[in-house]
């Protein structure tokens, strides 16, 4: 490509955006509005035009199909690649950072990354060590300690600010989980961005160093940002203020995971030079489309403002589809997408994603997909390395990168099983705790441990022998070829293709993971410079590295045909001809519990903002007239998300169950009891829409997160979260004779208590 050609094809606010050099850059770039081609146009355009080290740009992202295909556009436009250059998302750069310098934190550079599974399996340990009583659930102390860390919170200082029985709990539990992990020389997700900023704080030589290696940072999706990634930044670029950051505050949709909006609500005040470009024209979807989205998220009072429009042509009416429940809804999306593939359109079965706001709901339309014989792919399931057998297998080659890694050791040291029992892994540990080492280390000579019977001492013995050898060989051969090697030894694909059916999807799943090994390029992943300065580092640490930072996003294929099922979270920053929203209705979308405050229900209107900007051509919203939640018939209310639709945008449909059951009173007793709130002859325009949570539930107590209530059996406590809707509504307590419970709200008889 001629030199600086790729500045012609911008508009006149995405140049402005390219071209600016130095100072704080704030691009609101709403949805379909080009911001790839602006990132990546600009950094060609510092390297290109103005002589910048591609050494010295920093452009981080959050994932790896993002990361990639910036590299790849930069790499177009330059023709020629800058491999010098950091593009990769925040995880990977965390990691990175840490191999160089892990030591100055007290960890080796081959440290192990837990994932979500392993880090709950450790909480567990910790817990049990403690005798933490069974009504505290691990997993909601695992989310206490991922917020503490999204916000930079130490234990210390969780510790002091720890005011309940719960947080006392989790105060105790915080900082034995992270001496697991030192002691096992590895980092969770959240330390990934933590330690990072903790590096930089302690160690001002090497934030400096930082500094002057970064003169330009470029961020994508910066909405989505949580505070660690806040202060990371903000330390990389404070003394240079050239720090661009793009995003779409009406496309803030992660909250419940640290994601904190007032970063880019708030980028002007915390870099007062910064200079604000908003990219409002849209080159994705229709008129009608984009005439939608605005008018829906105009509703959201904490937002920057701008109204997308586009060139493009006005396109078809929105559809808007009454459904009887979530079969007859299903049956409809099945049947409509293979109307719309029967009548000689240009659309394929990839053409089509169906969305919805729980993964709760895709149990209906896989139903409906299989008896319609529709091809179709759940993003959103269980991803590739999370599956059992792959996690065994990694669970191997992370013990031979860091000998440390108990977690590791106790999952696969007795699978395939080799004879070793709760009471020799018993002893075994008691002993590795009493040496002060890890348990690879002291099944070393685990036949001198007193009290381990012979036989058990053997075969861990032999076990850590085969490890020691494989950690051998790591350095000297490519990683299929030692995952070859030990696949092999272990008698691992018969063991596996024994268990029957799925025992072979499984053999054929550990298959795969040895062509992701051989296709694995280890010169990609880490430069030259970081191994000069990290030293020992093999290419199985950066295997391990890159498959605990593989995304679900990350592999999706876009060539595979077949319709995709996904929720509205994952269905960020792709694009589809067609798309279907279903399930909108009162309570499940937007959740009951957003009513709750109107941070989490403005979250959830820009939730189905980001779903109405995904089509290009054509858009569908459907709703349900009853849907079955816990095992109950729940008549339902269509989403006060509907309410700003303009009319003169909507085509109305009915379904024939639906309108059958509106002309008979054949069905379910009592469905035709209730009220159903939208009447078939009411224009869109002129509905009312009752906020509440049902008309039956009136009688119940109004509870909030936060308020006291009385139970009649265990006293007073404290509401800590809500969940449901309706005549289905629980809420978890904090009660203070017997610590938090989970009831449903109808049979508690629960009584709010004087605040006073």
């Amino acid at each position: 490509m001629r030199p600086g050609t790729y500045l012609e094809s911008l508009n006149p606010d995405q140049r402005q955006a390219v071209e600016h050099v130095a100072g704080p850059l704030l691009v609101l770039a709403g949805a379909g509005s080009g911001k790839t081609r602006v990132l990546t146009c600009r950094i060609a355009y510092l390297i290109e035009q103005h002589g910048v080290d591609p050494n010295l740009i920093m452009a981080a992202t959050f994932t790896n199909k993002a990361a990639e295909e910036m590299r790849s556009r930069v790499q177009r436009l330059l023709d020629s690649e800058p491999r010098a250059m950091w593009i990769g998302t925040f995880h990977s750069m965390g990691a990175r950072i840490l191999r160089r310098h892990a030591a100055r934190l007290g960890f080796g550079p081959g440290f192990t990354i837990l994932d979500a599974d392993d880090s709950l399996r450790e909480i567990k340990r910790v817990m049990e060590d403690k005798g933490v009583p069974k009504r505290w659930k691990p997993q909601a102390v695992q989310g206490a300690i991922s917020a503490a860390k999204d916000y930079l919170v130490t234990t210390e200082v969780f510790s002091e600010t720890a005011s309940d029985p719960f947080t006392r709990m989790v105060a105790d539990v915080y900082p034995a989980y992270q001496a697991r992990l030192r002691a096992g020389n590895a980092f969770d997700f959240d330390d990934l961005l933590v330690k990072p900023v903790e590096l930089f704080e302690s160690f001002p030589e090497v934030l400096e160093r930082f500094q002057r290696r970064f003169q330009f940072i470029l961020v994508d999706e910066y909405q989505d940002t949580n505070h660690a990634q806040y202060r990371f930044l903000e330390l990389l670029a404070r003394e240079h203020g050239n720090l661009c950051v793009v995003g779409d505050d009406d496309q803030s949709i992660y909250g419940w995971r640290g994601a904190d909006i007032r970063n880019i609500l708030e980028f002007e005040r915390d870099f007062p030079a910064a200079r604000t470009i908003r990219l409002q024209r849209n080159y994705r979807s229709t008129r009608v489309i984009l005439r939608a989205a605005n008018t829906v998220i105009a509703e959201n009072v904490n937002r920057k403002g701008k109204t997308l429009y586009t060139k493009n042509e006005t396109g078809e009416l929105i559809t808007l589809v009454k459904a009887a429940d979530e079969i007859d809804e299903a049956e409809w999306i099945a049947d409509e997408i293979i109307a719309h593939l029967s009548n000689g359109s240009d659309l394929v079965h990839r053409s089509f994603v169906v969305l919805y706001r729980t993964n709760a709901q895709s149990r209906a339309l896989e139903e409906a997909f299989r008896d319609a014989d529709l091809p179709y792919r759940i993003i959103g399931g269980v991803r590739f390395y999370e599956r059992r057998e792959i996690k065994d297998v990694l669970a191997y080659l992370r013990l031979i990168s860091n000998p440390s890694d108990a977690a590791s050791f106790l999952r696969i040291v007795n699978y395939p099983r080799r004879g070793i029992g709760d009471a020799t892994l018993t002893a075994l540990l008691t002993a590795a705790r009493d040496a002060r080492v890890g348990p690879l280390a002291a099944a070393r000579t685990a036949r001198s441990i007193t009290g381990l019977r012979p036989a058990g001492g053997t075969a861990l013995e032999s076990f850590a022998q085969m490890i020691d050898r494989y950690r051998a060989l790591a350095s000297q051969l490519r990683v299929h070829e030692l995952l070859s090697e030990l696949i092999v030894e272990l008698g691992l694909l018969e063991s596996l293709r024994e268990e029957g059916y799925e025992g072979i999807d499984r053999a054929q799943n550990v298959e795969e993971l040895v062509a992701a090994a051989s296709e694995f390029d280890a010169a990609a992943a880490l430069e030259a410079e970081d191994l000069e300065e990290v030293g020992e580092i093999t290419e199985l640490d950066l295997f391990l590295q890159k498959v605990s930072l593989i995304a679900d996003v990350d592999n999706l294929d876009p060539e595979a045909d077949a319709v995709t099922l996904m929720t509205l979270h994952n269905a960020k920053g792709l694009e589809f001809p067609v798309v279907l929203i279903s399930g909108l209705e009162e309570g499940l979308f937007p959740l009951s519990r957003s009513y709750d405050s109107l941070k989490e229900l403005e979250e959830e209107r820009r939730l189905f903002y980001v779903g109405i900007t995904r089509a290009q051509r054509k858009l569908y919203l459907t709703y349900a007239r009853r849907r079955r939640r816990a095992g109950d018939w729940m008549v339902s209310s269509p989403s006060s998300f509907l309410r700003p639709v303009p009319e003169v945008l909507l085509e109305t449909r009915e379904t024939d169950r639906y309108t059958e059951r509106l002309s008979s009173r054949r069905g379910l007793a009592g469905w035709w009891e209730r009220p159903w709130r939208l009447e078939r002859e009411t224009p869109l325009g002129e509905l009312s829409y009752d906020y509440s949570v049902s008309q039956d539930t009136q009688e119940l107590p109004q509870l909030a997160e936060g308020v006291r209530v009385r139970h009649p059996r265990f006293g007073s406590g404290t509401v800590a979260a809500l969940d449901g809707y309706g005549v289905e509504l629980k809420a978890v307590i904090d009660f203070e004779s017997v610590g938090r419970k989970k009831v449903v709200v109808r049979y508690a008889n629960l009584s709010v208590e004087d605040s006073q």
